[in-house]
């Protein structure tokens, strides 16, 4: 995927750089696996805000996404779409006996590719195959944590984690922090990077871009008054930390080197090396 830019007519286009969707070959989504998707603008049954800084944006339909990959039959990949709702592309696979599937879309599937998931498919980008049937060194996405649940980690654009190799029952994954995590072998990753890696340059260039994906402008603490959130107030303009107090949320919770990680959580025993520090 390639970014647009403009040339700088207005000054909001002086910095916009936008995808240029080449990569779209089915501009249509596929109505059997949309479903509704109801915006709340951050409230809840009672009307009142408890997610801030939402509201407004475009209608979208949710895409059912297979994120189980749990048949083992040939698909053949017969588009790739746009989705709403995430990063990512998404790849419409076509199976043998007509159903249909959303994947997320690894960079370099081109259409007509035919993938497949289980124990017994090639080491291919694309196809979804038990992590320990995976050859080390390999790159991965779509890794899940527990066995049949789905997969939960490395699905956003450009993500990719790295399979180090088997440990008894479980796998080393370097993920793209430098976090090494265990997971048992018995579950499932797609080989491959996620598509769309160009997604962490573009620029929106205008606040109204931000609008239409439905994000609401974020205002300082600093410049709110003392009734509205623990930075607020003092005699004209001053900074919210650097000894008069420390930064906090509105709701007294500190917002600068915090750790809200809990000490004894049940998983820490599948960290193996924690992320590396900035």
């Amino acid at each position: 995927m390639a970014l647009k830019t403009f040339r700088p007519l207005t000054p909001s286009l002086r910095f916009t750089a936008l995808q240029d969707l080449s990569e779209i070959t089915k501009h249509t989504p596929e109505k059997s696996l949309l479903e509704p998707k109801k915006r709340t603008g951050g409230r809840n049954s009672y009307g009142r805000v408890t997610m801030r800084r939402m509201g407004g944006g475009h209608k979208k339909h949710y895409r059912k996404i297979d994120w189980k990959r749990n048949r083992t039959d040939v698909a053949e990949v017969v588009g790739i779409e746009y989705d709403p709702n995430r990063t990512s592309r998404i790849a419409l696979l076509k199976y043998a006996n007509g159903d249909l599937s959303y994947i997320v879309a690894p960079a370099g599937l081109q259409v007509g590719a035919k993938l497949q998931a289980g124990a017994n498919a090639a080491p291919e980008i694309g196809n979804c195959l038990p992590l320990n049937k995976i050859p080390a060194g390999s790159f991965i996405h779509n890794i899940e944590l527990i066995p049949g649940k789905g997969a939960q980690m490395v699905r956003s654009a450009g993500s990719v984690a790295t399979l180090m190799g088997m440990a008894n029952e479980y796998a080393q994954i370097k993920l793209a922090s430098g976090e090494i995590r265990l997971v048992h072998g018995s579950c499932i990753a797609t080989l491959g990077q996620v598509g769309n890696v160009q997604h962490e340059n573009v620029s929106l260039g205008k606040a109204g871009r931000n609008r239409w994906l439905g994000r609401r402008p974020r205002v300082r603490g600093m410049t709110m008054n003392p009734v509205d959130h623990p930075n607020g107030g003092g005699q004209g303009k001053s900074k919210g930390g650097g000894g008069r107090q420390h930064l906090r949320s509105p709701w007294g919770q500190l917002s600068k080197g915090y750790k809200t990680r809990k000490k004894h959580k049940i998983t820490n025993k599948f960290i193996l090396e924690r992320k590396k520090k900035k």
